[in-house]
Parts: C-alpha cells; sequence; structure tokens
C-alpha cells in the first residue's frame, strides 16, 4: 500500500484564543455537571453529553489474522476484553417521550491483566457539523449554559447554533443527514459506528468504522430502547466488523475538517468485535455510571488527532473528576432511571 502520512503534533495544537475559549467552557462543564441531577431529573450526576445510558456490556475483540503486516506490531494478541457503553448523545436524560436517534457505541480495550489499551467513544453519525474550534467552543458553553439558566440564554444560543449552518451545508453531511433520518427508527446496534475524528495508530493516522453483522433494524420498535437491548442479549450475540482507514494526503483525508468523509482510502478489515448473549452489566450500577472513555487515556500510541479532538482531554477530565466527586458517594447504589 502507499506509504500513510505520519502524525505531527502541530495537527493537535490551539491557538491562544482557543484556550482561552476552552477555559471557559471547562467552567460551564463544571455547571452543568454539577446541577444535571435536577437538569435530567435524576438522583446521580450525569455526563455532559451521552447522558443516558442505554446499557453496559463486556464484549471481546477478535484480530483479524490477515491484515496488513505493517499494522501487526500495533496488535500484540489475538484478542482482547472489551467494556461497551450504548448510550444516547443528548446532554439531558429523556425518560417520557422518544429518544433522539444520536446514539454512542463506547468501546475499552484491556489487556489480559484487565489493564487499559484504549478507549474510544465511537458515534452513530459520521461528520462534526463545525471545524471552527472557536465556533464549536462557544457553541458548546452556550448550551451548556442554556440547561442551567434555561431561556434566559436561548438568544445566545441560537447566535452560535447559526455560525454553524455553513459548515453543515457540505454534501457530506446533507448525505449522512438524510441517511439518519431515513433509519430514524432503527434498531441502535443496525448502526454503523464511526470515531468521527482521527486517531493514532502509532505514526499513522487512521478512522474507524463498525460495521454489523445482520442485526435486524426493526428490532424492539414498541419497546424503550433499554428494554429492547435486555430482550435482544437474552437470545442473540453480537458482532460487527472493526474497519480502519489510513491518511495518505490531508486532501482528501484531512485531520482538521471533520464535516467531510474521507475518500480514496480504502476501508481496512483490522478485527471483529463481539458482545455474546447474557453478557450485559447492570446499566443502574454505580459503578457503570462512573465508568470514563475518555480517549487521551489511551496509550499513546492510540490516541486522538486533531484540534476538535485536543478539546476532549479537557473536557472529558472536568467532566468526570466532577460527575466521580458526586457520584462516589452513592458507590454500591443503584441509580434511578
Amino acid at each position: 500500500m502507499p506509504e500513510p502520512l505520519k502524525y505531527n503534533k502541530k495537527f493537535d495544537e490551539l491557538n491562544e484564543e482557543e484556550k482561552i475559549l476552552l477555559d471557559i467552557n471547562k467552567k460551564t462543564i463544571a455547571d452543568f455537571v454539577e446541577q444535571s441531577s435536577c437538569i435530567s431529573d435524576v438522583n446521580y450526576a450525569t455526563r455532559n453529553a451521552h447522558a443516558k445510558t442505554y446499557t453496559v456490556a463486556d464484549g471481546t475483540f477478535f484480530i483479524d489474522k490477515n491484515i496488513p503486516e505493517e499494522l501487526l506490531p500495533y496488535f500484540d494478541g489475538d484478542k482482547f476484553d472489551l467494556t461497551i457503553r450504548l448510550s444516547n448523545a443528548s446532554l439531558k436524560i429523556n425518560n417520557t417521550g422518544k429518544d433522539i436517534p444520536a446514539y454512542g457505541f463506547a468501546v475499552k480495550i484491556k489487556d489480559e491483566n484487565g489493564g487499559l489499551i484504549a478507549n474510544f467513544p465511537l458515534v452513530n453519525f459520521p461528520l462534526f457539523p463545525t471545524n471552527s474550534v472557536s465556533h464549536f467552543l462557544k457553541l458548546f458553553t452556550a448550551l451548556n449554559r442554556f440547561y442551567i439558566k434555561k431561556w434566559s440564554s436561548f438568544f445566545s444560543l441560537a447566535a452560535q447554533a447559526v455560525k454553524v449552518i455553513p459548515s453543515i451545508c457540505t454534501l457530506s453531511f446533507i448525505r449522512n443527514i438524510f441517511k439518519l433520518m431515513g433509519k430514524r427508527n432503527d434498531f441502535i446496534l443496525s448502526f454503523d459506528y464511526h470515531s468521527v475524528g482521527a486517531y493514532r495508530l502509532g505514526d499513522y493516522m487512521i478512522k474507524i468504522k463498525l460495521v454489523p453483522h445482520s442485526v435486524d433494524r426493526k428490532f424492539g420498535r414498541k419497546l424503550k430502547m433499554k428494554a429492547a437491548l435486555k430482550n435482544y442479549f437474552q437470545d442473540h450475540d453480537y458482532s460487527a466488523d472493526v474497519l480502519i482507514q489510513l491518511c495518505y494526503d490531508l486532501k482528501n483525508q484531512p485531520i482538521n475538517r471533520l464535516n467531510v468523509e474521507w475518500k480514496d482510502s480504502p476501508f481496512i478489515r483490522i478485527g471483529e468485535v463481539k458482545i455474546n448473549k447474557g453478557a450485559l452489566l447492570d446499566p443502574n450500577s454505580c459503578s457503570s455510571e462512573l465508568l470514563s472513555f475518555n480517549p487521551f487515556e489511551s496509550k499513546i500510541f492510540f490516541q486522538p488527532v486533531g484540534k476538535i479532538q485536543r478539546l476532549r482531554d479537557e473536557a472529558y477530565k472536568v467532566s468526570v473528576q466532577t460527575r466521580r466527586k458526586i457520584n462516589k458517594l452513592l458507590h454500591g447504589k443503584s441509580f434511578e432511571l
């Protein structure tokens, strides 16, 4: 295969304005998490994104025996243990109506001793609505403040949302919106899942895609998602191909343009994720809600790449530290969801 581009830390660097906006955003994240039990009407502190846990499960990552020789050094075993969290992307937990079809499939990969190798928070929409770090931070800050202060912050949120509109007017983005609308009622496990931004694979840079095997997209349509997943895993195994794309040139595989799909980079199958029936953990337990899937806790050669991705490091840390400070007092109890 052609020689992929190598990782350079310059892809991640924020300017001074962006660093100031990040500090402001971190304060609103902490404020949101501290008030999240009231925002979502639950008895624990939630995440400030993907707040709703549908289920948590044990799984296994089986490495493909035919992966390219160049990639072999990064996979020193035949299989790896996984912890998987299925979630909804909303900041607020909705327990009354139907959830928006924005789902998360977060994967924690562990070694034979249970040590962390990598976290990969995957989502069912492959693109991000803006390439501007400043616009995103201002929008996310306004969104946090809206949930805390309600309608007094509406106009600020609306003003920031308008600025994002040009970024979502790409063919890739519009095509994927229509695709999502067509699948809006589909079962959560029938979706493909994507890394959105890039990640390191040693010196290489990659995107990740999870493609399920033969999942009935109409499964459990009359049930709420938690109940549908519980019913599914009573009788079914789940499996999905793990595919990657390599970055060869920034024109066709841009690192910091997240509103377009990569092209001219073939998907390479590196393995398979499997969840056996009966492998679900208790999604209501405190230990499940204390889990963190911060991709920057991964080993250095699996960490995220890019400016938008870089924001996750500080945001995840503030969120999880605030959440754990509150929720550790509930350890050993079950949450009322």
